[in-house]
């Protein structure tokens, strides 16, 4: 029986034509023994399996042939090239640094680059791994790679170029190596594929080269297993099989529940990923993925961005249609928001469930904007049964027009102040007659006003309300009346707890630049001087400084969330004995104990301690 050889070592290059890729390096290269323009020193680098290694042994074999090709490529005839081939050259030396990576190992090298080539011209020394070198060894390295010998040639190789000293780096010319498209990736699996006579749909090998993120080694290792699994029959379906990859069709019938807005549906697709035994995180990756896919489809331009088989290209182009770039933006940060929350979840089914009822009701959002976030509200998913007939009409707009003045009249707190009866438009027929409103009507509208978190109040002459009631839904008849009642109206006033929540509320509005600010405001309780001026204490006339270039933004959030025109805000450095900084833990406790001494034993006798 033959010794098997795998395809990564079967298939590997041997020349630079072969090479799958890198076809601007390999022609540098080319171009430098064609010209004999060779440095002393290169450094490959770039991620595993894209050729590092075998593109040095070729550039070492083709720089000692005796009859290099007008393409630039070694002869395979001569002597040189005959010992390369059968792995018994003198002059070319490969060592890995993950192993040998001490002074010693470096110390023996150097001896080894004062002897000359018997054979060729050059003695080619290729490090792999070089990285792995430790700082000492990589010091002793330096005046032998800055100075060697004229028959000396380094290539060293990488994958991780940030961890080689800088001092390496300067001394080498850089190549960084690519990963490989998928489309080169496809095209060589399926030269692979008829040479050794194993059928293969191009989607199946799609699907495997995208799996193999960019490294040919990784792809060609796939390959086999697959082949070993189909008995040389790669087809799409037992490709998802064996690399338990989610297929395509689920995603593209989870689109359609989404643009039909299908909240039950597309629960129930989900229930049947997990029973098939792939993962929340990598379904919810899929889909995020799936969603870029439908957005680079539906522009010409975009197309070629798009790495899947033929026969998936054009179901994506068809569904890309169906779809809006305003869905598809939110629905792409809907999904980036699910993966990067899906690893400190608690519960991640819940997570994902959540991100899909959410995808599923983009379509009948209202928002305009096509790249703004989307609104985390959850609406009620619609049952399946006929919905009853119910007993009363919806209210009009002429019963919400009444709104204001009955909210004013049931005012509890003050009931000698009433709202004056909204006057009839000019523009009204003489002819109509005022609805009929009943107290179930009435009750039910103001049942359904949303409340404000902090009650304000308006000054008057006659006495103040509670709150101020909100606008109601008016005609476009009513629309200048509305105008100038809202600029007759007064300033509300407001207490010092209504002004330090919302001075909390501006500061949690603050952007990520701007914590500092933000966290400063929340430690901080503002006081009150009089009815619309307020100051806030700080420590040292550094933080005055800084705090004074956000007085402008703040007034005006505070004016316009407490309704009033006057607020104005002060900064003032504290005295030496006050104390304006947020107490510590330890302070807190201490404060504690001196009032009740039986907190020390408690502390004492449990061994308790602050985190």
């Amino acid at each position: 029986m033959e010794n098997y050889i795998v395809s990564a070592r079967k298939y590997r290059p041997a020349t630079f034509e072969s090479v799958v890729g890198q076809k601007s390096l390999t022609t540098t290269l080319k171009n430098a023994i064609a010209q004999q323009k060779l440095a002393h020193a290169y450094l490959f680098c770039g991620p595993r399996g894209v050729g590092k290694t075998t593109c040095a042994r070729i550039f070492a074999k083709t720089i000692n042939c005796m009859h290099v090709t007008p393409a630039g490529e070694a002869c395979d005839e001569c002597e040189s090239c005959r010992a390369f081939n059968e792995q018994r050259s003198y002059n070319i030396h490969e060592l890995d640094a993950a192993s040998n990576n001490s002074v010693d190992d470096i110390r023996t090298l150097v001896e080894q680059v004062r002897i000359p080539p018997q054979i060729g011209k050059y003695k080619v020394y290729i490090i792999d791994e070089v990285h792995m070198l430790s700082t000492a060894a990589f010091n002793a390295f330096l005046k032998t790679l800055e100075e060697p010998p004229r028959h000396a040639v380094f290539v060293l190789a990488t994958t991780e170029k940030h961890k080689i000293l800088p001092t390496i780096l300067s001394r080498c010319q850089i190549y960084d190596f690519s990963r490989i498209s998928v489309t080169d990736m496809v095209d060589h699996l399926a030269y692979v594929a008829a040479q050794e006579g194993i059928e293969a749909e191009p989607e199946g090998l799609n699907v495997i080269a995208q799996k193999a993120d960019g490294g040919l080694r990784d792809a060609l290792s796939i390959f086999d297993q697959v082949a070993s699994f189909t008995g040389g029959n790669i087809s799409y379906k037992n490709v998802i099989e064996n690399l338990n990859v989610l297929d395509y069709e689920y995603y593209f019938r989870l689109m359609d529940y989404f643009l039909e807005g299908k909240v039950a549906e597309s629960l129930l697709l989900f229930d049947q990923v997990l029973k098939s035994g792939f993962d929340g995180n990598q379904f919810i990756t899929g889909l995020s993925s799936h969603f870029r896919d439908l957005l680079v489809s539906r522009d010409e331009s975009t197309l070629p961005l798009l790495e899947v088989g033929a026969a998936i290209r054009q179901q994506y182009r068809t569904q890309a249609q169906k779809c809006l770039p305003a869905f598809l933006y939110k629905a792409m940060k809907l999904a980036n928001e699910c993966d990067l929350n899906y690893r400190v979840s608690r519960n991640k089914r819940l997570l994902v469930e959540l991100t899909l009822i959410r995808l599923a009701q983009l379509v009948e959002e209202e928002d305009e904007g096509s790249g703004r976030s989307p609104q985390p509200a959850i609406k009620p998913i619609p049952s399946s049964q006929p919905a009853q007939p119910q007993a009363s009409a919806a209210p009009t707009s002429q019963h919400l027009a009444v709104q204001q003045p009955v909210q004013a009249t049931r005012n509890p707190v003050n009931p000698a102040v009433q709202a004056q009866p909204a006057t009839a438009s000019p523009q009204a027929a003489p002819s109509q007659t005022p609805p009929v409103h009943t107290n179930t009507d009435i009750q039910e509208l103001l049942q359904t006003r949303p409340e404000k978190k902090i009650p304000v109040m308006q000054a008057g002459s006659m006495g103040v309300s509670i709150k101020a009631p909100r606008k109601a839904v008016q005609d476009p008849e009513k629309k200048a009346e509305t105008t100038v009642n809202t600029a007759a109206q007064e300033d509300f006033i407001f207490n010092e707890k209504d002004l330090n929540f919302y001075w909390k509320e501006y500061a949690m509005t603050l952007p990520l630049e701007h914590r500092a600010f933000a966290a400063r405001m929340l430690n901080v309780h503002v006081k009150l001087l009089d009815d619309t001026c307020f100051e806030m204490v700080v420590e040292n006339e550094l933080i005055a400084k800084e705090m004074t270039s956000m007085i402008a933004p703040v007034q005006n959030y505070l004016r316009e969330r407490l309704n009033n025109r006057k607020i104005t805000m002060k900064i003032r450095v504290s005295e030496p004995q006050e104390q304006v900084r947020a107490y510590s833990k330890v302070e807190k406790f201490q404060a504690m104990a001196e009032k009740n001494p039986d907190l020390l034993k408690l502390r004492e006798e449990f061994g308790l301690e602050f985190y």
